[in-house]
């Protein structure tokens, strides 16, 4: 006895899915989310959304939940839903268009992750869980619309990542840390993050489930270009890949091109210590050349008469384009109130741009060489023409180049003394100050 069979398509991976026609969605994604109150709530709105499947677990790397954008190409918000269901790609293609009755439904936020699906009760507190499957087909559903070519965002490191969360992302010029190429993409049956780095040195992570189908696969050693989910985690970011084919790296390791330069059109332009407000103190930077990375630059901070550096800011990450400012706040919350817009960026207090008045700062290159300097190293700056107490150190506007020697000349600076040239006018912020403008 020889048993048969014949099936119509070959192909097992294809399933014939119906797909609804006539459901149209009455609500965006941002709407949804405004229903959302610091607290699990369950919709009791006849609400429909829309939005782009970006997530797949075929390969085994999600699990459990489907990750949609509102749009497949510029998308503006993305969300999660939890299924209790196996290989929902067969179901739920990656660029298909589904639509979500939302009713009866639960939406929550988690990590700063939005999603919707089933619920679940712990302790008391109900949390956003499954949709289980057997109720699925009751509030998703497929459009027939033809599956669309997703577009990616092309993000930077240097990106505010907040504006992309959630959605597909695309970032180029990216390799694994030289000190993990010796691993796989997972610990079996762990779930396992490992380091990207930017050729600027800046750094996200990939988590990649231990049950994944390439879980045991050798990680890239080239550079290039990973695409994935952008998740946030409380305040930390991640990328999560459907497969080996979101990464190209088939370039050369960035670390072995030449990427730290040298330049003396980067210079200080700025440096405040309000006498009304010493929260809003910063420092800026001017850049009157070409674009040039800052990697591996460094501002330094010599406190008082000391010839010891007291305090170091490394301003690599940092790409200052041509003909702008790169302003730097010890209290980037102050200085936002203050001023009224966000810094460029936010350091340390007691860092090199907290400095009261009498302190010696130098700007060095990645080779150690000063490009430009402030005072004089070795002498405390009261009473001399380099005290900016209680008010700033102004560039002259002629300047256009750093210097490796303090010249008086080339600024001018208020203080509340006077001493050696200088103007006696303490400053008051923000009406005295200029950040951002050279």
């Amino acid at each position: 006895m020889l048993p048969c069979s014949c099936v119509k398509n070959r192909d097992f991976d294809q399933l014939k899915i119906s797909c609804e026609k006539e459901l149209l969605a009455n609500t965006t994604f941002t709407q949804i989310f405004n229903l959302y109150d610091e607290e699990t709530i369950q919709i009791q709105e006849d609400l429909i959304i829309e939005g782009y499947v970006i997530s797949s677990d075929e390969a085994g790397n999600f699990f459990g939940v489907l990750h949609l954008q509102d749009d497949y190409q510029y998308p503006t918000e993305g969300l999660q839903i939890e299924l209790d269901i196996r290989d929902s790609h067969l179901f739920y293609p990656i660029g298909s268009k589904i639509l979500i009755k939302l009713k009866g439904l639960y939406l929550g936020k988690s990590k700063g992750v939005y999603k919707i699906g089933g619920v679940f009760s712990s302790f008391g507190n109900i949390s956003v869980g499954r949709l289980p499957a057997p109720v699925v087909n009751q509030h998703i559903f497929i459009s027939c619309e033809q599956a669309k070519e997703l577009a990616p965002t092309s993000i930077s490191l240097q990106d505010s990542l907040v504006r992309f969360k959630n959605t597909l992302v695309q970032i180029e010029q990216i390799e694994f840390a030289s000190a993990e190429l010796i691993e796989t993409y997972a610990v079996k049956e762990q779930e396992t993050d490992r380091t990207l780095i930017d050729c600027l040195d800046r750094e996200i992570v990939i988590r990649n489930s231990g049950y994944s189908d390439f879980q045991n696969i050798n990680l890239p050693k080239g550079s290039g270009s990973i695409t994935g989910v952008l998740l946030q985690e409380n305040d930390d970011y991640f990328l999560v890949v459907r497969d080996t084919n979101d990464l190209k790296f088939d370039q050369e390791r960035c670390e072995d091109l030449i990427d730290e330069f040298t330049s003396n059109s980067v210079f200080i332009s700025e440096i405040a210590d309000p006498e009304n407000n010493a929260d809003a103190r910063f420092i800026e930077l001017y850049n009157s050349g070409a674009s040039l990375s800052l990697k591996n630059w460094r501002l330094l901070r010599y406190i008082n008469a000391n010839t010891t550096v007291g305090a170091t800011i490394n301003l690599s990450g940092i790409v200052l384009e041509a003909n702008s400012t790169l302003v730097i706040s010890p209290n980037g919350k102050e200085f936002n109130t203050v001023y009224g817009f966000t810094p460029d960026m936010e350091v340390a207090t007691s860092s090199a741009a907290d400095s009261n008045g009498d302190d010696i700062i130098v700007l060095v290159d990645p080779f150690d060489t000063v490009i430009d300097i402030f005072g004089v190293i070795g002498t405390d700056g009261s009473g001399t023409n380099h005290e900016f107490e209680d008010g700033r150190a102004l560039r002259k506007p002629v300047i256009n180049k750093g210097n490796t020697a303090y010249s008086f000349d080339e600024w001018l600076i208020y203080n509340d003394t006077g001493a050696s040239g200088t103007i006696n006018m303490p400053q008051q912020a923000p009406v005295n100050f200029t950040p951002g403008i050279r």
